[in-house]
């Protein structure tokens, strides 16, 4: 019998029900909320992800998802990612966690050096350690695993230098997360010498066309070209599918020198489309893993009003990303600040007094700021120790700016634990 037959003995009312539903099948539906686990108040704004997609929580932190899957996750700054099943036609509830990552740095060296780990990882013992910010990509294109995306580009084959490579990196990942470690993956972007050799047509060129070097003598690629967006994608994606809590881009820009060749005139315009464009595609291609994005800039970057030569404009920068993360090492600031003429004398004035002025640019909440603040020597003005008097100096003016917690460079890996800031 067809649906005409059977309509016919219908009637107008039972006409137009069976045709709404022939049309238009009800969607399998979930509704929620997301709170703040310690005051179970709504968290406004929530990044909410699914099968579905990804949407954000209204103002009073409910969401409902169309086909959600059988998982939904939620994150936001200043919290933990949190992740629950659920069920068509079911309610959730996801608790967040509040949480501000206190972290140290480890090389792709550190990293697979059990002595320098377990050093790194026992501070969370004694001190308010409580994160680790991994090389996975590292400044010389070293990977501390044997990376896929790594191997089909070509890049692993032009290493010129090698490193441990742990043979279960996800296992040792899964290992630091049950020792309550927030786990943040540093990829370096744009500067990749292996990557150059393998592509050499991808790289930036000086004025006379051949291939470019810094002052380490290592390449970078060019930050208009999408190929090289993709791997870097592809790297990223390994991390995320590997356990990370987060991934944070750095050397995302343009090289700091001038006459270089790029396969775009090199303007303002172009190059802050370039960095934006970039970031806008890693959030597209991270959102199904519900990791935080998060994005290294220059100290200066916070003061600047141009892109700084490099395509880093601060006030494009928030909407790609979950936190911009600014370097604030005194002994970067070469030039100073307008009435600091010295930083490494006053370092808290330098953090204190360039979150300020990002907080003041953007108009974005601190929480969605995390610094990088200085726990190595003075390179660049009377050559001090940075010791405890002046690590708790960096770190109490991030603390009172509101910022999601900071983050400890030293490249050797070292950090006194008399030196840090206990619990």
């Amino acid at each position: 019998m067809t649906y005409r037959n059977i309509l016919k003995g219908c009637s107008i009312i039972a006409w137009l029900v069976i045709a709404t539903l022939l049309a238009s099948p009800p969607a399998a539906a979930a509704t929620g909320i997301v709170l703040d686990e310690s005051t179970l108040s709504p968290v406004p704004g929530a990044i909410v992800t699914s099968a579905a997609g990804v949407m954000r929580a209204d103002e009073r932190g409910r969401f409902e998802v169309d086909q959600p899957g059988p998982t939904i996750a939620a994150r936001a700054p200043g919290y933990l990612r949190a992740q629950t099943e659920v069920s068509a036609g079911q309610s959730v509830t996801l608790a967040l966690t509040p949480f501000h990552p206190k972290a140290v740095y480890l090389s792709v060296f550190g990293v697979t050096s059990t002595t320098l780990r377990d050093e790194a990882t026992g501070l969370s013992q004694s001190t308010a350690i409580n994160a680790l910010v991994i090389d996975v990509k590292g400044d010389r294109g070293l990977t501390p695993y044997r990376s896929a995306a790594r191997d089909v580009i070509g890049a692993t084959a032009q290493l010129k230098e090698h490193a441990p490579l742990m043979q279960d990196f996800p296992a040792l990942l899964a290992e630091l997360h049950r020792q309550h470690l927030y786990l943040i993956a540093r990829i370096v972007v744009f500067k990749d010498d292996p990557l150059a050799d393998a592509h050499p047509d991808w790289s930036v060129r000086d004025a006379s066309g051949k291939p470019w070097r810094d002052r380490e003598h290592l390449q970078w690629m060019d930050p208009f070209s999408h190929e090289v967006w993709q791997h870097n994608l592809d790297v990223a994606e390994e991390a995320a599918r590997m356990g990370f809590d987060e991934i944070q881009f750095d050397y995302v820009r343009f090289p700091d020198a001038g006459g270089l060749r790029f396969a775009l005139p090199n303007t303002r315009g172009n190059r802050t489309a370039a960095i934006v464009g970039f970031l806008q595609a890693a959030r597209a291609r991270l959102a199904p893993y519900n990791v935080f994005v998060a994005a290294d800039i220059f100290g200066y970057v916070c003061w600047n009003l141009d892109d700084t030569a490099i395509g880093q404009q601060i006030e494009v920068l928030g909407a790609s990303l979950d936190y911009i993360s600014p370097m604030l090492y005194p002994s970067g600031f070469t030039w100073g600040l307008p009435g600091c003429t010295n930083p490494v004398a006053d370092p808290g004035q330098i953090v204190r007094r360039s979150l300020a002025e990002a907080v003041q640019r953007t108009k974005l909440p601190s929480v969605r700021f995390r610094p990088w603040l200085q726990a190595f020597r003075d390179y660049a003005f009377d050559h001090r120790p940075f010791d405890a008097a002046a690590i708790r100096a960096q770190v109490d003016a991030a603390d009172a700016a509101g910022t999601d917690g900071w983050m400890l460079w030293n490249p050797r890996n070292h950090y006194e634990p008399g030196d840090l800031p206990h619990r």
